[in-house]
């Protein structure tokens, strides 16, 4: 008998004042059996990074034609491909070919450093790819804030991306690697 994915809620409230965008939404997040708190945690933090009306979280883990969270515009087609961990360079070249831009979240800071390594040359050709790393001290804080139910804060200004709930705030800054051209 397979494992089933575990279900937590998110009410999530973003003030992006970098963009500026100001939403809240009502999240329902499948947590596949083989992701942990961490990994699922940061693929809420890319949702509050790259929050819009129309983001939403895909299949992921069980679909691994998806990204983790994609934003399609109203004929289908996929303007925003936002991926976690460290994909390959195929699965990064298709990403780029489908979608019109592409953000990738790695958040294991030691293997992503020898990841962005093997990575680094064979990205900077891909022009709409933005490549973030998330501190490890920010994703071990943002782990402890996993709770079935939940109610979050975030508040991103000047590059600087807080996250709080009642009992909790972490701070923290991205590591851009790579930024998209233009």
């Amino acid at each position: 008998m397979a494992l089933k994915s575990t279900i937590f809620k998110a009410e999530l409230s973003v003030s992006d004042m970098d963009r500026p965008y100001y939403g809240s939404h009502t999240l329902t997040i499948a947590q596949h059996p083989s992701e942990n708190d961490a990994r699922m945690m940061v693929r809420l933090l890319a949702f509050a990074c790259e929050a819009s009306e129309s983001l939403t979280f895909t299949r992921g883990l069980d679909e691994p034609d998806e990204p983790d969270l994609w934003d399609k515009t109203l004929t289908g087609e996929i303007a925003h491909w936002v991926e976690l961990g460290q994909p390959d360079e195929a699965r990064l070249r298709r990403a780029s070919s489908r979608a019109d831009r592409v953000t990738v979240y790695t958040y294991q800071s030691a293997s992503a450093r020898e990841w962005w390594k093997g990575m680094a040359g064979k990205a900077s050709k891909l022009r709409n790819v933005t490549i973030y790393n998330v501190p490890s001290e920010a994703v071990e804080a943002l782990a402890g804030m996993a709770q079935r139910a939940m109610r979050l804060s975030v508040t991103i200004q000047d590059a600087e991306i807080w996250v709080s709930d009642d009992d909790h705030n972490v701070q923290l800054t991205l590591d851009v690697l790579q930024r998209a051209a233009g």
